[in-house]
């Protein structure tokens, strides 16, 4: 980090976080299988990344429109830094598989075998399976004049091949392509051998070790696996669209063909291979990445997670608990109408969510559903609840939100389900994402329309609602409940500035919220009155919201943020932010929920919701943050939710001036505490009814937050 820089850069910052989801795959607590998973979201992440944000600042130089970042550093710098990050980032992971998690699969007998180490038998059934289960399904690409070089579809694997005739010795060589087919597994067991074994073998290496039978009459002088990475922005103009739906389904097929912005090759490739495929494709050269003795696509050694049967070697299951205000009611309405409700996912179980959606669809007595889906499973159950609502005659409205990254093919596919079976579909607002996470549903009750809400931090997911820690609310209050409708006319209809009291909704109030609600603190700070400000978010990068905590901090507030990812905060500096703490929190379940507490003089505000601190939540996406006013919601958050993020020591890293992250346990003689087991501990005690703690008060530093009886 510059010395007179104020703000860390984003991309940098993000390289930061994935490599903390990196260094998770030696966390000697973690199961070998588990390990082998954080390696493959690590590689995931990365490719997001290079679709992205770094064919976002390529496509900034090739167009000339410069943006510099809020910490002063122009894409090219940026790139230049990318470029050397990712190379260590890559060369560690490469180490971390064949020097750490190959030679620990050996020992459990789980082996990776390549074709030309096999034995006979071996050999011979690989044979036969290439020749009756792959052979049949490739598509062998000479270049040459003839034949020009084919267009490689984004993150494809291919292997690259030069070959030349059998019998002239002297021949030149020429390139050849061999696409690997999607279709086709990328980790394949063997079956020849010990039954107790698993040993298992990359498609790709079987077409390497096959290749010459896909050109016959040539021999393959050298061969490497390799995959590209293109530019998978979706550039459309919305107010111009008249079909919205159509023109992301059009987007999705140019997604394939973007520009490229990465290169994976095996590091066995020969300079002239390398030159002519770089040429090929326009890559820049900074960013073809050699991979050494590890697999080119890392992604697909997750396969391996579901493959090998080995309980032993995976996080111990865990079952959420249902909390008894749902489990022993018969009607969840009764229980919502009773008294707010407040979940901790995972640890809570995410069915009551489910039943909510599901009795509002069987009740005769449900008028109507309003719910927004950004992000949904497969299979989802609250999809199926919302067709079957349809079905039952209730007026069911979904706002889905065609451009959620990476999910728009499944949101268009849920989409037209959905429209089949009478759900009315819309889209939302144009040019703004609709990321908030609600749900309205209207109930007749004698002679009164009674309102209920469930709002959320996560997606309406059942699969990621299993690892992603999440808050999720229900109410039946009528103060906001009537905001929530408001809301949902704002994204069905038209509202030029809807206003809201309880609720802060972007782009509408949320960011002049914030804005004013940290500046009371620092008026309160500066009266000598109690102000404190605990913020716990994903990512925090909007740069007038970091200047409003830096002066609350010089006002002398305390401040801690708990960021998972990207922060372009500079904590811990004198004469600006002194009193700011920034904790990230990168363990077994991935960090997502956002809740935000101020001190307020002594009459503490606590809200929840859909937003980060970022430019696009504030002012391009639909959010919508939550107040929690029950006492008894309140308590778990103040009492048992902070204070068991602060103590975590075991996967919690605090963030310096110097941009760097260090792990909060010090010595293997300090007692890991770990905040993802304490909740798991909490949660399975709660189910069993022989919960035994007393919370401390406060948020005094050094103190325990619990305390046996």
């Amino acid at each position: 980090m510059r010395e007179t820089a104020k703000y860390f850069n984003r991309q940098l910052s993000w390289l930061a976080f994935n490599r903390r989801v990196l260094n998770l795959c030696g966390e000697k607590s973690f199961p070998l299988l588990e390990k082998l998973r954080f390696l493959a979201i690590a590689a995931n992440n990365l490719d997001e990344f290079f679709e992205i944000r770094v064919a976002g600042l390529e496509q900034q130089l090739e167009s000339g429109v410069i943006e510099v970042d809020f910490d002063g550093m122009g894409p090219r710098e940026q790139l230049h830094r990318i470029s050397a990050i990712t190379s260590a980032m890559i060369s560690d992971t490469c180490s971390i598989w064949k020097d750490s998690l190959l030679p620990a699969l050996k020992k459990e007998k789980i082996f990776h075998k390549v074709p030309r180490t096999c034995s006979a038998a071996e050999k011979e059934w690989l044979k036969e399976y290439f020749e009756t289960r792959v052979l049949p399904a490739l598509t062998p690409l000479a270049i040459d004049p003839a034949h020009p070089f084919p267009h490689l579809r984004n993150k494809g694997l291919y292997v690259l091949l030069s070959i030349a005739p059998e019998n002239l010795p002297r021949a030149r060589t020429s390139m050849a392509v061999v696409p690997v087919p999607p279709i086709l597994p990328r980790i394949i067991r063997i079956s020849e051998g010990v039954e107790s074994d698993f040993k298992f073998f990359f498609l790709s290496d079987m077409l390497k070790f096959f290749a010459a039978s896909l050109f016959p009459g040539y021999a393959v002088k050298n061969s490497a696996v390799f995959r590209i990475t293109r530019n998978s922005d979706l550039y459309f103009d919305e107010e111009e669209t008249e079909n919205l739906l159509q023109t992301i389904e059009n987007e999705l097929h140019n997604r394939r063909k973007g520009a490229a912005v990465r290169l994976e090759i095996e590091k066995c490739v020969s300079d002239s291979q390398l030159r002519s495929l770089v040429a090929a494709i326009d890559v820049d050269p900074n960013f073809v990445f050699k991979i050494d003795s590890a697999p080119v696509n890392m992604n697909r050694v997750e396969l391996l997670y579901d493959m090998v049967d080995r309980p032993d070697l995976k996080f111990p299951p865990f079952k959420p608990r249902i909390p008894p205000e749902f489990s022993r009611s018969s009607d969840i309405f009764e229980t919502v109408r009773a008294k707010d409700r407040l979940l901790h996912h995972p640890y809570d179980s995410f069915e009551p969510v489910e039943d909510f959606i599901s009795s509002a669809a069987r009740d005769p007595n449900v008028l109507a559903i309003k719910m927004t889906l950004y992000r949904t499973g497969k299979n989802s159950p609250i999809v199926n609840s919302l067709m079957e609502a349809a079905d039952n005659g209730k007026q069911v409205t979904v706002l889905v939100e065609l451009k959620a990254r990476f999910d728009e093919e499944k949101n268009i596919r849920w989409a037209r389900e959905l429209e089949e079976k009478g759900v009315h579909v819309v889209y939302g607002i144009v040019g703004l994402k609709t990321h908030c996470k609600t749900c309205l549903i209207v109930r007749n009750e004698g002679n009164v329309l009674r309102q209920y809400a469930h709002l959320g931090t996560g997606n309406y997911n059942s699969s990621t609602a299993k690892a992603y820690t999440d808050l999720s609310f229900f109410t039946a209050r009528a103060d906001i409940t009537d905001e929530v409708a408001r809301l949902f006319n704002t994204l069905t209809g038209k509202a030029v500035n809807p206003k809201f009291e309880k609720l802060e909704v972007a782009p509408f109030n949320f960011h002049s919220r914030f804005i004013s609600l940290v500046e009371r603190e620092a008026k309160f700070a500066r009266a000598g009155k109690p102000a404190r400000i605990i913020i716990k978010v994903n990512s925090v990068m909007e740069k007038s919201s970091i200047d409003a905590l830096y002066e609350a901090s010089k006002a002398g507030v305390k401040i801690d943020l708990f960021v998972r990812g990207i922060c372009g905060l500079v904590p811990q500096v004198k004469g600006m932010s002194e009193n700011i703490t920034v904790r990230s929190i990168v363990g077994i379940y991935l960090e997502h929920s956002r809740i935000y507490y101020f001190e307020n003089g002594g009459s503490p505000e606590i809200y929840a919701g859909s937003a980060d601190i970022m430019t696009r939540n504030m002012f391009k996406r639909i959010e919508c943050m939550f107040p929690i006013e029950d006492p008894d919601l309140r308590k778990r958050i103040t009492g048992e939710i902070f204070p068991i993020l602060e103590a975590d020591n075991e996967f919690s890293s605090e963030l310096h001036s110097n941009g760097a992250y260090y792990r909060k346990i010090e010595t293997e003689k300090d007692a890991p505490f770990s905040a993802h087991r304490k909740f798991m501990e909490i949660a399975k005690e709660e189910e069993a009814d022989e919960r035994s703690f007393t919370v401390a008060s406060g948020f005094e530093e050094g103190k325990s937050p619990y305390v046996k009886k």
